[in-house]
């Protein structure tokens, strides 16, 4: 499993330095109108508890800026005049979903794909209903970005930004993952990235600087450091349930009840989160259906460069798909962890770490949904870990995750129940991004070019580049 988790990183910072220039194309043309005031009315609330949901009926919620002001009966709330009416009749309203293992790409490349893909990046994350990203790689512009997004200059989701990872390559000693912190904090990154690679010595400096500095740190278990002590340090989320099934040594067995319920009560005990990211890791385990994959209408959305690594990675056996009895094996604990983790109260918050294979900024979120529904983790609970939870997480920096006054006013107009049908959250109507709303027209349009220009081929493009 170590070989694949290094692999995973190469994956990752390829994927992002290799693979993107800087974005200028047109925004949609929302971006730049004044800003204004809205009343949904009419509509049916979704408010989302841990283990279950209820729908407000008839509800008018009026948005004021980025922030809701009011939610209350259609019957007893009068819409001051100006404000811009969506009738949400036989509609539902809820908060927009947290994608909290995303990446942004960078600003710079070796011209392998088109300028507008940092753009479409951030866009296809809005059109799905994804209103915040924790992004998991950092890269200089990217404080410049988030700055813009809150300004109005591009659309995209709030940002909350990792800074740039602390792993085998960037870290050579325990002096220098302390400098990194430091550096990090002052420059003005909400947390730190975790990669392989750390020695034990090193991954202990970086987290009692962290914790004096006041600064978050998250991600990978270094192989060095191990679940227990990555726990024990404080490590505020561990994504891709990375080191539990190690911490057993359970990679390629059954894990048993006794074995799990081991790990809920460690984690329990050390008030830690998990972000765990069961689609894209079916994939990168070789668990998935390769067809299936292929099948996916929503890779139609990333240009042909980023489409050719993905399935020339279907074809690389060495890199994963290799032993499918052992996938189907890990895949199974993986499944019957994230359940057990949730049955015992562990906070879960939602990732899928778009983009990467085959997981498409914001379609991801279904695919996510899907995966930890057939987990058994009820629709109630997956939308708690996308809202609420992540509301929660960064309680610190803003109030949002529910519809409710005085949370900014991220929003999803949905056709369907979401607590009853998993594919709810492909109908929308409309999403609604710190008081911007994108009703499902402009959506439209801006998807469609954005696929339009993903079928294009790239001239720059040569399969067997790597950097």
């Amino acid at each position: 499993m170590n070989t694949m988790v290094r692999f995973i990183t190469l994956v990752t910072l390829l994927t992002f330095i290799a693979a993107c220039e800087p974005a200028q194309p047109p925004a949609p043309e929302t971006s730049h109108q004044s800003p204004k005031n809205f009343a949904f009315t009419n509509v049916a609330v979704v408010n989302i508890a841990r283990n279950s949901g209820e729908i407000a009926e008839a509800q008018t919620v009026l948005v004021v800026g980025d922030r809701i002001t009011t939610v209350g009966a259609t019957s007893a709330v009068t819409v001051p005049s100006g404000f811009v009416e969506i009738d949400g009749t036989n509609q539902f309203l809820m908060a927009g979903l947290t994608e909290m293992h995303g990446h942004v790409p960078p600003a710079s490349s070796f011209g392998q794909l088109p300028e507008r893909y940092l753009d479409d990046v951030l866009f296809m994350y809005v059109a799905n209903g994804v209103t915040t990203v924790r992004g998991m790689l950092g890269y200089p512009h990217q404080l410049q970005l988030k700055q813009d997004i809150t300004e109005g200059k591009r659309t995209g989701p709030t940002l909350y930004l990792a800074g740039p990872s602390f792993n085998g390559n960037s870290i050579e000693s325990p002096e220098k993952a302390t400098q990194r912190v430091i550096e990090q904090r002052d420059q003005g990154w909400d947390l730190l990235k975790v990669h392989p690679g750390l020695t034990l010595s090193e991954y202990q400096a970086m987290a009692k600087t962290a914790r004096g500095a006041n600064i978050d740190f998250a991600g990978h278990v270094p192989k060095d450091v191990g679940l227990e002590v990555a726990l024990t340090e404080g490590q505020r989320t561990i994504d891709h349930l990375d080191g539990y099934l190690e911490a057993i040594d359970a990679l390629n067995r059954p894990a048993s009840k006794y074995e799990l319920d081991y790990l809920v009560d460690l984690t329990l005990r050390h008030g830690a989160a998990v972000v765990p990211t069961q689609a894209l890791w079916a994939t990168i385990i070789g668990a998935s259906d390769i067809e299936q994959l292929r099948q996916y209408e929503e890779i139609d959305y990333v240009p042909e460069a980023v489409r050719a690594g993905w399935f020339n990675y279907l074809e690389e056996p060495s890199l994963g798909y290799f032993n499918a009895e052992a996938a189907a094996i890990q895949q199974d604990n993986r499944q019957r962890l994230i359940r057990a983790l949730f049955d015992g109260g562990v906070p879960i918050i939602f990732g899928t770490d778009a983009p990467q294979l085959f997981s498409v900024p914001g379609f991801s979120a279904l695919r996510e949904i899907t995966v930890l529904h057939d987990a058994g983790i009820p629709l109630a609970g997956i939308l708690h870990s996308a809202t609420v939870a992540a509301g929660e997480y960064f309680a610190d920096k803003d109030l949002f995750g529910r519809v409710a006054e005085g949370h900014r006013a991220d929003l999803v107009l949905l056709q369907q129940n979401p607590l009853e049908d998993p594919a709810a959250l492909a109908g929308r109507s409309g999403v609604m991004v710190a008081g911007q709303w994108l009703d499902r027209a402009t959506i439209d349009n801006q998807l469609e070019a954005i696929r339009a220009a993903g079928m294009r081929k790239s001239a720059n493009f040569k399969p067997e580049q790597t950097p």
